[in-house]
C-alpha cells in the first residue's frame, strides 16, 4: 500500500470513496479475484478498524465469509405475544459478522493491490464522461477512469414513505449460563408496540454466556439516549435476564434508512455507488450486507473480465414496488407490524420468506408472499401508492430529509446491567 502526502495530482484506474464495509468487501473481492494490474486509490479520512459495527446476514454456507464469522445458527426464534415460533431455516443459515475481520482483510487486500491511500474526505466529484475529477480535502485531485462511491448519500429526491431503522444495542457478558448459542432470536415483537411504528428485540448469542441483546424500532422518529437504554432493559427483563449477572461490554447504535425514495446507483456515467447510497439497503427491512457483497463479487468480476465496474441492481423493481406498499400498509396503520411479519412466517416456509427478503424469490413465490398478507389493507395501500405515484409526477421534486446520525453519548464503560436512570453510563462506541 501507498501513503500520498505529497501535493502532485494522481492518476488512477480506479477510485475507492469511503473506506467502510462496502469498500471493504469491495478490496477484499478484488483481491479474490485475482485484480492485479489496476492503479487503485482509497479516498477516506479515517482508517477502518476494530468492531465499531455488526452484520447479521442468512444465506448459504460460504467459504469466503465463514472464517470472519462471530457465529451462525440454522434455527431462529420469530415471538409475537401469542406465541413463540422456532424456525429451521436448512439450507440457510442465519450468521453474525463483527466489523474488526472485514477491515483487517481489506487492509491485507490494500497491501496485495498496491493501493493508494489518501486520508482526506473526497470533496467534489466531477465526470467529464471520460475520466472522474475527484477534489480532496488535502488539496490533491485524484482523476479516475472509474469511482465507486459508498459514502452515505441521501435519496434523489424524498421518498412516498419515509421510516428509520434505529436500533441500540449491549453486547452482555454474564457470569453463568444466560444464552442458548445454537438459537438466535431474529425477531421478538413481545416489546411495546409505539404508536407509529414497530418494535422488537433479538438476541445474537455467540456463547451461553455472551450476545449482543438488541432494541430495534422502526418508525419515524429515534428515540432520547435515555429512552434506548431504557426500552433495553426492558427487554432484557423481558427475556429474564438477571441484570446484577450481567456486564454491558459493548454498545452498538446505528440509523438505517428504510424508505421507497429513489437511490440512484450511477448518478454519472463514470460513477458508480455502492452500500446504502447504491440501493442495498432493503427498504422493507433495513437489511443491507447481502445485497453490499453480492454488488462487491459483482464489480470485482467484471473488472476481472475488462467490463464496466457496474454492479447488477441490488434488488428486482418488483420487489422494490412491494416494498413500497408494504412500508405504506405499516406507516398509515393498514397492517400492525408484528401480525405482518407472523403472518409472512405462519404460512410460508422460513426459508422462502428470507429469500424474499434478500431478493432471490421468483414471481410463483412472491403470489405466495403476498397472499399471506391481510387483503384489503394492501389493496388499499397499492392504489394508495398509485395515486401518489402520479402525484409525484405532477408536482417539482421535493428534497429528501436527511438521515439523522444515530442516538450517541461518551464511550462506554463496562459495568453492570441494571437497571437506566440519569447517571447511567452505558453509551455508544
Amino acid at each position: 500500500m501507498v501513503r500520498v502526502t505529497d501535493s502532485a495530482p494522481l492518476d488512477v484506474d480506479l477510485a475507492l470513496l469511503g473506506g467502510g464495509g462496502a469498500a471493504s468487501l469491495l478490496l477484499a473481492a478484488l483481491d479474490r479475484h485475482g485484480v492485479r494490474d489496476l492503479r487503485i486509490a482509497i479516498v477516506d479520512p479515517v482508517r477502518r478498524r476494530g468492531q465499531d459495527r455488526t452484520w447479521a446476514f442468512w444465506g448459504h454456507p460460504d467459504s469466503d465469509l465463514d472464517p470472519l464469522l462471530s457465529a451462525s445458527w440454522q434455527q431462529v426464534e420469530v415471538a409475537t405475544a401469542a406465541r413463540r415460533r422456532v424456525l429451521d431455516l436448512t439450507p440457510l443459515r442465519y450468521a453474525m459478522l463483527r466489523s474488526g475481520p472485514v477491515y483487517d482483510r481489506a487492509a491485507d487486500a490494500e497491501r496485495r493491490l498496491d493501493t493508494i491511500r489518501i486520508v482526506a474526505p473526497a470533496e467534489t466529484v466531477r465526470d467529464d464522461g471520460d475520466r472522474v475529477l475527484v477534489g480532496t480535502g488535502d488539496g490533491r485531485g485524484v482523476r479516475a477512469g472509474w469511482v465507486l462511491d459508498s459514502r452515505p448519500r441521501p435519496p434523489a429526491r424524498a421518498g412516498r414513505t419515509t421510516w428509520l431503522q434505529h436500533f441500540r444495542g449491549w453486547w452482555l457478558e454474564a457470569d453463568r449460563p444466560a444464552f442458548d448459542p445454537t438459537r438466535a432470536v431474529l425477531m421478538d415483537f413481545r416489546t411495546p408496540q409505539p404508536p407509529r411504528g414497530v418494535s422488537f428485540g433479538y438476541v445474537l448469542p455467540v456463547s451461553d454466556r455472551y450476545a449482543l441483546v438488541e432494541y430495534t424500532e422502526f418508525s419515524p422518529d429515534l428515540l432520547t439516549d435515555a429512552g434506548y437504554d431504557a426500552a433495553l432493559a426492558g427487554y432484557r427483563d423481558l427475556l429474564g435476564l438477571d441484570p446484577t449477572g450481567l456486564r454491558v461490554r459493548e454498545v452498538e447504535n446505528g440509523v438505517i434508512p428504510m424508505t421507497d425514495a429513489p437511490f440512484p446507483a450511477r448518478p454519472t456515467p463514470r460513477v458508480v455507488r455502492l452500500g446504502t447510497a447504491g440501493g442495498a439497503t432493503r427498504p422493507s427491512t433495513g437489511f443491507t450486507f447481502s445485497a453490499m457483497h453480492r454488488q462487491a463479487d459483482q464489480v470485482a468480476r467484471a473488472l476481472t473480465a475488462g467490463r464496466a465496474p457496474v454492479p447488477e441492481p441490488a434488488y428486482p423493481r418488483r420487489h422494490r414496488w412491494m416494498d413500497a406498499v408494504a412500508l405504506r400498509a405499516l406507516d398509515r396503520g393498514g397492517v400492525g407490524g408484528p401480525e405482518f411479519f407472523d403472518r409472512l412466517f405462519d404460512r410460508n416456509p422460513a426459508e422462502r420468506v428470507l429469500r424474499f427478503l434478500d431478493g432471490g424469490t421468483t414471481p410463483a413465490e412472491e403470489v405466495a408472499i403476498m397472499n399471506s398478507t391481510r387483503l384489503w389493507p394492501m389493496i388499499a395501500a397499492t392504489a394508495g401508492d398509485a395515486a401518489h405515484r402520479v402525484h409525484d409526477r405532477l408536482r417539482p421534486t421535493r428534497p429528501a430529509p436527511a438521515i439523522p446520525p444515530a442516538v450517541v453519548g461518551p464511550a462506554p464503560t463496562a459495568r453492570r446491567a441494571g437497571p437506566p436512570s440519569g447517571e447511567d453510563d452505558v453509551r455508544a462506541r
